[in-house]
């Protein structure tokens, strides 16, 4: 059975199962992960006040007025065309939401969530009678995963957007807490 808190299960690089990989599982972290966590490990930082994620081009745009500042190249849900409509279907959602909770304690090194599903996305799965999911997160690779390029070739997701470990450090000390995040197709 699969539950909303194994959203980002996916399968990996070499098409390995990742057993038991959420996003939002909390656990402790060491003294120099948190304040990786946390930024003061150094690295970039950038003003951002909105995130632009196209699904179709697998491209993140982080955004300040108006601006593009930084561009990450993204995987996203195993089957991502068209919008999430239930639990399960691999699709990423489209539609405009914001960052919700920060999570230190990922599985998938750190993580974003964003906060799918929104009204409409509960109507419309009320609607067809399905349940619409949640735990969407952009979010880094799974523990024990060293390289990310193999992993951002393909879309290994359950529905949340991935990028590599070093670019959700960047986005972890970027990106507040209700910044907005619109996804298009």
């Amino acid at each position: 059975m699969v539950t909303r808190r194994a959203i980002c299960l996916g399968i990996l690089i070499a098409g390995i199962p990742v057993i038991g990989a959420m996003a939002n599982s909390a656990r402790a972290l060491t003294p120099s992960q948190t304040a990786a966590a946390e930024g003061r490990k150094g690295g970039k930082t950038f003003k951002v006040d909105r995130i632009l994620v196209l699904k179709g081009k697998r491209r993140m745009h982080l955004m300040h007025k108006g601006r593009i500042v930084r561009t990450y190249r993204i995987a996203l849900g195993f089957s991502p065309q068209r919008h999430k409509v239930k639990q399960g279907d691999g699709r990423t959602p489209e539609g405009i939401y914001r960052i919700s909770f920060r999570n230190p304690g990922s599985r998938f090194h750190l993580s974003l969530k964003v906060s799918y599903p929104n009204r409409q996305d509960r109507t419309r799965a009320r609607r067809l009678g399905v349940d619409p999911g949640g735990d969407i997160f952009i979010h880094g690779q799974p523990r024990g995963i060293r390289s990310a390029v193999g992993a951002l070739r393909r879309d290994w997701t359950l529905g949340c957007i991935a990028v590599s470990n070093a670019e959700i450090r960047e986005l972890w000390r970027s990106v507040p807490k209700g910044t907005v995040i619109e996804i298009r197709a």
